[in-house]
């Protein structure tokens, strides 16, 4: 498990703050026209047994797709689904993965780093490293939507200004992930031993 933060952490703080701004508020966006295709939400189960719930939240004024993860005001596990209309398929899945995956490592219900700490920004690069896996482990085209949402970030991210070792680095870490990390379950686990 000290591999794998090093690897993410290897990246730079600098650049994973440039990152982690794009993760929360961008991942991913377009300004494309729209789409009105939406994907069905994965199973999402986070780390205390307790079944995720997907809603839906487009605006009018909203033209990037992007997802929350939290808890309701009723304390349930809530995913928010911002504007997916504007995404492709591969990036809907992309962005409810990751925000299930801070739910299964408890990200959650933990105290909120700092913006811009090493801890929120390993947060986003474990986040991203879980959805990746779980596109690779559970889809029947996973190298397909992997090219997807690898260039759809990287057309996204440009888009957005971000600088190119920004947008290479995010990418970096999520095919080390894709290529060379076990099943995402095993992951996750690694996750929550280390935290406990």
């Amino acid at each position: 498990m000290d591999k794998v933060i090093g690897e993410i952490l290897a990246i730079g703080r600098w650049q994973m703050a440039i990152l982690l701004a794009c993760a929360i508020y961008l991942l991913p966006h377009s300004v494309r026209a729209e789409r009105d295709e939406l994907v069905s939400p994965p199973v999402c189960i986070n780390n205390l047994s307790q079944t995720v719930i997907f809603e839906a939240r487009d605006n009018d004024r909203g033209r990037f797709a992007a997802g929350m993860a939290r808890r309701d005001g009723e304390g349930r596990p809530v995913i928010y689904r911002f504007n997916y209309r504007f995404a492709p398929a591969g990036m809907q899945h992309f962005i409810d993965l990751h925000e299930c995956a801070h739910h299964q490592t408890g990200d959650i219900d933990r105290p909120h780093p700092p913006r811009n700490s090493p801890e929120h920004l390993m947060n986003e690069s474990i986040a991203d490293c879980i959805a990746i896996l779980r596109i690779r482990d559970e889809f029947d085209t996973p190298a397909r939507l992997f090219d997807e949402i690898t260039a759809q970030l990287r057309t996204d991210m440009s888009a957005a200004g971000f600088p190119e070792i920004s947008v290479s680095s995010r990418l970096s870490n999520i095919t080390n992930c894709y290529a060379d990390y076990p099943p995402a379950e095993q992951f996750i686990s690694r996750i929550l031993q280390d935290r406990e």
